[in-house]
């Protein structure tokens, strides 16, 4: 692991007696690559491509599988596949495949706006849920005519891909701080507030919901997430895609998946109780016809690191049973309560357990980061702003 980048500095951790290196510095800028615009889907608790790009150009080789067990908006699942690797993903949320799935089998501008076209937004109609707080009642009409025609050809099978493409952006753009939302200015765009907490945003900002043209500003992302990708691109990514996998279940349990097939695992798992991902994606379960507290029920909130642990052990043995010999993986654990939990310290003797050797602990430490400061915390506080991550290897050639 010593000499991954320049400029930085090597300590040492102890556990069981046997020392562990950590090697601390800053591996991946902005200024190294640009990301390709496809990743800018906001979802609370992601890490940005640069950290998966980072090992799959170094640990693997194009064609060969890399997995995410824990993929959230899909962060390592694009970035393989943008790599040219086969990307496998999991995520106990559906929610995960919708947002994820679609940026690998990319239409055309022309058949987004052809189908937006189409689309029958006319008319009035109102949730079953009061969404006055965030939206327009013209809005909110849009909205719900939409998530029908949606749930409708899902339902009857003759969902095609601009059809979930358009599913994909409409649930990005549902609340956010922005004229490029659909909602009243809300909190940063990775979360839904409680009806209860925009009351309150509406009520100091003296705020009212403003019309938003639905249609438009599905359009305008569309072409912004588009922006950089040529026409070979586009069928490199389409190619890719037919042999992407992609779960929503237990990451204990992924039968379905080929011992012995992943080259590189990259992945950040839910940390102790600090983000409750069905309540911050509240409203969009509900556009995508979701039930949030089934889902909830099934999303581990461990509150101790035992019990955490304890549910990570049977993770790191569905992982190890998935890498090759010689294979990889990387394992981010965040900063939990300000860096006074590391968990580190509990994931490698997991690994060691599985019977994975540990080449030691990289903190990257980044830049400030623009959504550290609309969220008020300054730099390095949390572990937004900070990667820690365990490096294993499965033993063999």
């Amino acid at each position: 692991m010593p000499g991954l980048s320049e400029g930085t500095r090597l300590e040492s951790l102890t556990l069981g007696g046997a020392p562990f290196p950590v090697e601390i510095g800053e591996f991946w800028t902005a200024q190294q690559r640009q990301a390709s615009r496809l990743h800018e889907v906001a979802y609370r608790a992601c890490f940005k491509p640069q950290l998966p790009r980072f090992f799959i150009e170094r640990l693997t080789d194009p064609g060969e599988v890399v997995y995410d067990p824990f993929s959230g908006r899909g962060t390592t699942y694009l970035e393989a596949a943008l790599c040219g690797r086969v990307p496998w993903a999991n995520d106990i949320s559906p929610l995960s495949r919708i947002l994820a799935a679609p940026r690998l089998e990319v239409p055309s501008s022309e058949e987004v706006d052809g189908r937006l076209a189409e689309l029958p937004l006319q008319g009035r109609a109102r949730a079953e849920l009061d969404l006055s707080m965030f939206y327009h009642p013209d809005t909110e009409s849009q909205l719900v005519l939409l998530r029908r025609y949606l749930l409708a050809r899902r339902e009857a099978g003759a969902e095609d891909g601009v059809d979930r493409w358009i599913r994909m952006v409409a649930t990005n753009r549902l609340t956010g701080h922005s004229p490029g939302f659909f909602s009243v200015y809300s909190l940063p765009p990775n979360q839904a507030a409680k009806p209860q907490a925009q009351r309150r945003i509406n009520e100091r900002l003296k705020q009212e919901p403003p019309p938003r043209d639905v249609k438009a500003v599905i359009g305008k992302k569309s072409r912004n997430l588009m922006k950089d990708l040529s026409l070979d691109d586009r069928i490199r990514l389409k190619r890719i895609a037919a042999q992407a996998r992609y779960l929503d279940g237990d990451a204990r349990e992924t039968s379905a998946l080929e011992a012995g097939r992943v080259a590189l695992v990259v992945t950040s798992p839910p940390f102790l109780d600090v983000v409750q991902y069905a309540d911050d994606n509240w409203l969009r379960l509900w556009f995508n016809g979701l039930d949030a507290e089934a889902i909830a029920a099934k999303i581990t909130m461990a509150r101790t690191v035992a019990a955490w642990s304890g549910v990570m052990s049977g993770v790191f043995a569905e992982l190890a049973r998935l890498l090759r010999p010689g294979g990889h993986l990387v394992f981010e654990v965040g900063e939990v309560d300000r860096g006074r939990i590391r968990l580190e310290e509990a994931v490698v003797p997991l690994g060691l357990s599985a019977g994975l050797e540990c080449g030691g602990i990289l903190i990257h430490s980044q830049a400030f980061t623009k959504t550290a400061n609309i969220w008020g915390v300054s730099n390095n506080a949390r572990g937004t702003n900070t990667n820690r991550l365990v490096l294993f290897r499965k033993p063999g050639s």
